[in-house]
């Protein structure tokens, strides 16, 4: 087991999942607005299970998706981090930057900030060299957030291999930030 990093903003705290997570996560995972740009809402086992690799995958490495929690209350906020891409991504081997936050968490600016943290994680004690990140084209808030952080897109968009062919979310956009556009 790696030892585990876990990163701190001035508001949040970035930490390896709790059981205690698995509620909010679930009720985030079934709330529509928060899985607007995915091909399903997730029953309470698909969430669970979601978190299972999310720990597993922090063990091995000592980084990956953390779940985010506030330091003003302690509450839950949701997820953000970097983490392995799966083999079949067209653009792997890569590392990715991702998050999902509840809706009341939204625009207070939490999913850059912890962005950001992780960005300094995997370029500066990680040495990674570049980190991606990707979306289906229309959800715009995540977009956003991918340039706030300085990522530029890809000129050709991709099909994501873990959707159906046709699937109306199997197009998706690539975003990419070079260690070198950090510095």
């Amino acid at each position: 087991m790696a030892k585990i990093i876990e990163p701190q903003t001035a508001r949040l705290q970035l930490r390896q999942w709790r059981e205690e997570d698995r509620a909010p996560f679930a009720e985030m995972n079934a709330d529509s607005r928060v899985m607007e740009f995915f091909p399903a809402l997730l029953s309470r086992a698909e969430s669970d299970a979601g978190i299972d690799r999310q720990i597993a995958h922090i063990e091995k490495y000592g980084w990956g998706f953390w779940a985010v929690e506030r330091f003003a209350d302690q509450r839950f906020l949701g997820f953000v981090g970097i983490k392995h891409v799966s083999d079949d991504m067209p653009f792997a081997p890569a590392v990715e930057i991702g998050w999902r936050l509840a809706v009341p968490c939204w625009g207070k600016g939490y999913a850059t900030e912890a962005a950001q943290a992780s960005l300094r994680v995997g370029f500066d004690r990680l040495g990674l060299e570049e980190i991606v990140s990707f979306t289906v084209p229309g959800n715009f808030r995540s977009r956003a957030v991918m340039e706030k952080l300085g990522m530029t897109r890809d000129a050709q968009n991709f099909l994501h291999p873990g959707l159906a062919q046709g699937h109306r979310m199997q197009e998706h956009v690539l975003y990419r930030l070079q260690k070198s556009a950090k510095q």
